[in-house]
């Protein structure tokens, strides 16, 4: 063998492949030998890059298997609202924001909590106005599903009035025929979005699905593979090595296959096909002219994205029971049975993966339902559909996901135990009995199904060690919830080698092996050895991607 490109000694490796490894070799792409440190210091050349490890954890390339990479990475330049409270520090970080920004047409603030006013006051364009009556202004809230617009934003995209939307989006109106402010789901907010340095584009894989029309300029495409650079490279900081995103249409592809030809591309990316409520069932045939185009181990896309549901904090999650709170809503049920059932028959049939975003029990319930009738249909097959989030589930569906080969795709800091996001009010939003089907991780594995871990960035930070010490440290939500923690090895396997799998790459990545991917990342310490509660202070020291260093802190490398 020709002498290695990297060598990295010293390491207190976790490999998931073989037990007692301290040092691999990496040449073109490909992880080729491990073993002790007296095995393969030999192998390096004159020209290979010696990594003293110096005791810290080397395990597989972290797979986040649940980003929006458009929005977070348009979110890096936004201003950041994240833990912010009251009507004064908003109307401060606002006025500092708009003086240091001069030409943004439009301000778009990022993580806005449903009562960042204060404690019971709701967001409305007046209040806004009040901040900033002359200038465009759109707060979305943390989760992504809710916006506040001022007036004069309302104005310019042309719905202070309303609008036709379809079921399941809401601009809400007052008495007088107006809208308040109070955007709901994404054909609600997308209006607005275009106002935005990105014309909304970004907004486009999460709303429709579709391409830019009129079509991006070569300007706003150069522009726009900076902007996605920029977060590609912020993810790398973190020691991923592999995303899947939540959100895509044929544009998305195009730029990021751009910056792939360009050797630019710091790690790989899976992007689906969007599908709508409102589309046509054979709108799913573009999903293989996107697998036909789009197919290489760095951007490639194999998968059919859904929304079922919306989210708690806005009342718009399906739930089997009306809320307590409002005894009148069930939610939002976006897709109707029979147009969902037939939409998983279809992609199914078709040799697609399905991923549904469904939160509360209705949505999971009905999620699960249209997976079973895609395998009533078309057989049994190694499909490893997933449904993401399952905030609420009920005891009768969990085990339904080891049954029917579902995948849970799961965020641990979504919950309260996580350090973004209260307990949903017990009596409003939830009854006692749901408090021990609430984000229940560790009970989800125990039945037996395929369990996978990230991070939804950007409704909370792209912080995979955050995800990893809420897993295996945070306990129960509730006095009287199951514990839903999970091993520390369990939780990692969640983060690589299982959300390999879950894209049908368990042969390729996800583990440290001879033949395997050489996506690599090296933290900043011995994570075995660190107190459970100290994990998240851990970063990722060195990530390596297709055998290139595409971060260090400069400690390693």
């Amino acid at each position: 063998m020709t002498n290695p490109e990297i060598v990295i000694l010293n390491g207190r490796c976790i490999t998931f492949a073989q037990p007692n490894i301290t040092a691999l070799a990496v040449k073109d792409g490909k992880i080729v030998a491990l073993g002790t440190d007296a095995e393969m210091r030999p192998l390096a050349g004159p020209d290979t890059k010696i990594i003293d490890a110096r005791g810290q954890t080397v395990l597989p390339g972290f797979i986040d298997s649940h980003v929006h990479i458009f929005l977070g990475s348009a979110e890096l330049s936004n201003l950041n609202l994240r833990g912010l409270k009251g009507r004064e520090a908003l109307a401060n970080a606002i006025a500092d924001y708009a003086a240091t920004h001069p030409g943004d047409g439009m301000i778009v603030a990022n993580a806005a909590l449903y009562d960042i006013l204060g404690p019971g006051e709701e967001t409305t364009r007046w209040k806004l106005d009040a901040i900033l009556p002359d200038r465009p202004i759109l707060l979305m809230a943390q989760d992504l599903h809710t916006g506040w617009a001022n007036t004069i934003a309302l104005e310019k995209a042309g719905i202070l009035h309303g609008a036709k939307l379809p079921e399941g989006n809401e601009i809400v109106m007052a008495p007088d025929g107006t809208a308040t402010g109070m955007l709901k789901e994404f054909a609600a907010i997308t209006p607005v979005m275009r106002l935005s340095a990105l014309g909304g584009r970004d907004q486009l894989g999460i709303d429709t699905g579709r391409n830019p029309s009129p079509a991006a300029t070569p300007a706003q495409r150069a522009h726009d593979k900076e902007v996605l650079l920029k977060g590609l490279h912020h993810c790398a900081r973190q020691g991923i090595t592999t995303l899947h995103n939540m959100d895509g249409n044929v544009y998305q592809l195009e730029l990021l296959q751009e910056l792939d030809d360009e050797g630019l591309l710091p790690l790989r990316i899976e992007v689906p096909m969007l599908l709508t409520n409102s589309d046509p069932i054979e709108r799913i045939d573009e999903a293989l002219e996107m697998r036909r185009r789009f197919n290489s181990e760095m951007v490639w896309s194999n998968r059919v994205k859904m929304f079922m549901d919306g989210v708690l904090e806005s009342y718009t999650a399906f739930m089997l029971r009306p809320y307590p709170g409002k005894p009148e809503n069930h939610g939002e049920e976006i897709f109707a049975a029979e147009h969902f059932n037939r939409a998983c028959i279809t992609a199914d049939k078709l040799g697609l993966q399905i991923s549904v975003h469904a939160v509360g029990d209705g949505a999971v319930r009905r999620v699960l339902d249209g997976f079973e009738a895609a395998q009533k249909a078309n057989g049994k097959r190694d499909s490893r559909h997933r449904i993401e989030h399952i905030e609420v589930i009920s005891p009768a569906d969990l085990p339904r996901f080891a049954e029917l080969g579902v995948v849970a795709s799961m965020q641990p800091p979504h919950a309260p135990t996580g350090g973004h996001f209260g307990l949903a009010p017990v009596g409003d939003i939830l009854y006692p009995d749901q408090l021990p089907h609430h984000f229940q991780w560790r009970g989800m594995k125990d039945t037996g199904a395929h369990l996978v871990f990230s991070t939804d960035w950007p409704v909370i930070p792209i912080d995979v060690m955050r995800v990893i010490r809420t897993a295996v440290s945070a306990g129960p939500i509730w006095t009287d919830s199951p514990d839903p923690r999970l091993s520390l090895l369990e939780t990692l396997a969640a983060y690589t080698c299982d959300n390999a799998w879950v894209e049908f790459g368990e042969n390729k990545k996800g583990k440290l092996a001879p033949g395997y991917m050489a996506d690599i990342a090296i933290l900043s310490g011995d994570i075995e050895a660190t107190d459970p509660e100290e994990i998240e202070g851990l970063t990722a020291a060195v990530t390596i991607c297709n055998g290139k260093i595409t971060w260090t802190d400069g400690t390693l490398a």
